[in-house]
């Protein structure tokens, strides 16, 4: 049976979905701007071997907004973890959600694991460009970040609500270009929305919006990878999106960056694994379903991810 609930996280609500099972515990954690919707067909390919929970990160889907630091996130999956009494669960998360999975590992030893599904900070430096002359890669750095000020500028500003089905048009549209299930892509878009008298907004707020952006920015995992605690696996993207194609040589040359790190990483640190995901994009929970779900067991069970 699967059950939604709110869970109070003291100051504000957290929406959960237990999408049952008597196996052991596991938190599932969406990306910036996604909710708990996006993760529905992993969390069932997911189910045969856990008890999983997925939930919407605060300021998303039907969670409230309040400020958003590393530590309040960490605090919200605190709170969900004592109020559904789950015994040591598993946490598992995508983008933003794996970045947040992999903090827990840290302070969380006796997780019997994390997975981090493609959660890694923007490039913010030619260093972390390898192949890249200088040059060039500050001046694609500048590109992206004009690119980035410009998507933040858009990103919660309200419409008029008669335009709403137009959008949800749109939606179907976009699902069946990508060979999406239909109706679980257009819940995750209706559950971002909020609707109030003539105005529509799409979660999250701008507010959060940009203060996850300097979150995300100012986060290096290199030292969380390389000291943490707790048995942690990395699955990272082998090719770009078509949105990042503009920019294929910087996000090609961070892919290499990423790879470095987890490897050296790994061979520093026994608990540290990575996985490079043979075509998958930083949409890999979308097209790779049953892949992550195989590779998330056989490392919680203490197999090679492989």
């Amino acid at each position: 049976m699967i059950n939604d609930r709110l869970v109070d996280a003291g100051d504000l609500p957290i929406a959960v979905r237990d999408f049952g099972g008597d196996q052991p515990p596991l938190l599932l954690l969406h990306g910036a701007g996604g909710n708990l919707a996006q993760l529905t067909t992993l969390a069932r390919a997911l189910r045969p071997h856990h008890r999983v929970i997925a939930l919407d990160l605060r300021g998303h889907g039907r969670s409230g907004d309040a400020p958003w630091t590393w530590k309040a996130g960490l605090g919200d999956l605190a709170a969900v973890t004592v109020q559904m009494e789950l015994d040591r669960p598993a946490v598992v998360g995508h983008s933003l959600g794996g970045m947040l999975a992999t903090l827990w590992g840290q302070r969380h030893p006796e997780t019997p694991g994390v997975i981090n599904l493609d959660g890694n900070p923007p490039p913010t430096s030619p260093d972390q460009l390898p192949g890249l002359p200088p040059e060039k890669a500050a001046t694609e750095l500048t590109r992206l970040e004009a690119l980035f000020d410009s998507m933040e500028l858009t990103m919660g500003q309200p419409f008029p609500t008669a335009d709403l089905p137009a959008l949800v048009e749109a939606q179907r549209a976009a699902a069946r270009e990508s060979g999406a299930n239909e109706k679980l892509w257009l819940e995750a878009f209706r559950r971002n929305i909020v609707t109030k008298a003539d105005e529509t907004t799409i979660r999250p707020t701008p507010e959060t919006a940009g203060t996850l952006r300097t979150l995300m920015k100012d986060l290096d995992l290199t030292d969380a990878y390389t000291t943490t605690p707790a048995p942690t696996l990395a699955i990272l993207a082998t090719r770009n999106l078509p949105a990042q194609e503009p920019f294929s040589d910087l996000y090609t040359a961070h892919r290499t960056y990423l790879l470095n790190q987890a490897t050296q990483a790994a061979e520093t640190n026994p608990r540290m694994h990575y996985l490079a995901l043979e075509n998958a994009s930083h949409a890999m929970v979308l097209e790779h379903p049953e892949p992550l779900a195989k590779a998330i067991t056989h490392f919680l069970q203490g197999k090679s991810p492989a």
